[in-house]
């Protein structure tokens, strides 16, 4: 797939999750963009076979909003969001930034989006009610792809589901997705420990502008979620770790965890390791169950060819059980539970 291919494609996906502003930039960039200067060459020769896994048009998305947020695009700001400039004046002025910024978008696309969306959370609020009622044990939590450790510290959000509440009351984020299937168990999780690794983590401070740059620009809502969860990260610091996830998840299942849980998850994760890498970190959590009889949870949020939505496993050491837990959607929207009954895969009496 060449870039404008791709970028037709994320266009269209903004556009189905309600985004028709980062539609329409994408729309005109994959349309107009020419070769001759630095983004647009290093846009038009990315590999082919890394284009969809790179995420290509949403490292430049985020990259043109962060140039906005931090006023470094004053040309560009003027029309942000706007439905009222016309396409041609639009792209004169996205033209501009991409050639005139050209040092401060390049680094940007060196890296993953860093989409930290605390609306997935909905699946980890879920998933550790299930897991809690299946062992009856505190979580030790571990996050692979953390970023700036928002889905780190999923106990302090609230999940809402008709008249059910799982988690605080007085939490300051509620979220409500729209949900269909079955009711996670009241099971209130108790977090032991915590920890992720990231490859570039984000500070929820220093970072912050650069976290929101990555939420699409006319989605008010998902910002303003995002802020109040960068500011709780801020407060309770959950530790990040710079490094590889391989590297890392290897080094901390080689210490037991007695008498808990260990829950290993990601989102929207996967696609960025290469197939050695995912071989490995599946080696790694079938080698910890070896050195003991505590249980090992895998919870993944990952997009497959299925669709709608990412698809939601939980694998459970050290059988290497899978479990489908459902479908959900990228950001949070909707979630399609269609977890069993946990005592029936431990079972222990209701």
């Amino acid at each position: 797939m060449n870039f404008r291919d791709h970028a037709k494609a994320q266009a269209a996906a903004c556009a189905q999750l309600g985004s028709p502003y980062t539609a329409r930039v994408l729309a005109l960039i994959a349309d107009h963009l020419r070769p001759g200067h630095a983004v647009a060459d290093r846009l038009l020769g990315w590999p082919a076979d890394r284009m969809e896994d790179d995420a290509v048009a949403l490292r430049l998305a985020g990259a043109l909003h962060y140039l906005v947020l931090t006023r470094q695009a004053a040309m560009l700001a003027r029309f942000y969001t706007r439905d009222d400039i016309a396409d041609a004046q639009l792209w004169r002025s996205i033209d501009a930034v991409l050639r005139l910024n050209a040092t401060d978008i390049l680094p940007v696309l060196d890296h993953a989006p860093q989409t930290n969306e605390v609306a997935r959370s909905a699946v980890f609020i879920a998933a550790g009610h299930w897991l809690s009622a299946a062992f009856g044990l505190p979580l030790v939590l571990s996050e692979l792809g953390t970023c700036a450790g928002l889905n780190l510290i999923w106990d302090r959000y609230a999940l809402q589901i008709g008249e059910h509440r799982y988690g605080p009351d007085d939490a300051a984020i509620t979220l409500a997705p729209e949900w269909h299937g079955t009711l996670p168990p009241l099971a209130t999780p108790v977090i032991r420990a915590r920890a992720g690794v990231d490859r570039n983590p984000l500070d929820p401070v220093a970072d912050r502008d650069r976290l929101q740059s990555y939420i699409w620009a006319d989605q008010v809502a998902r910002l303003q979620r995002q802020a109040i969860a960068l500011d709780l990260a801020a407060e309770a610091r959950p530790p990040v770790q710079q490094g590889c996830a391989v590297a890392w998840l290897s080094d901390r299942l080689s210490r037991p965890q007695p008498q808990a849980c260990h829950m290993v998850y990601h989102s929207l994760f996967w696609q960025y390791l290469t197939d050695a890498q995912q071989r490995e970190i599946i080696d790694a959590m079938a080698r910890a169950r070896l050195q003991t009889n505590e249980p090992l949870a895998h919870v993944a949020m990952e997009a497959d060819d299925s669709g709608p939505g990412a698809l939601v496993t939980l694998t459970l050491w050290p059988q290497g059980t899978e479990i489908a837990l459902g479908r959900a959607d990228f950001h949070g929207a909707w979630v399609d539970w269609q977890a069993p009954d946990p005592q029936a895969w431990t079972g222990r009496a209701r």
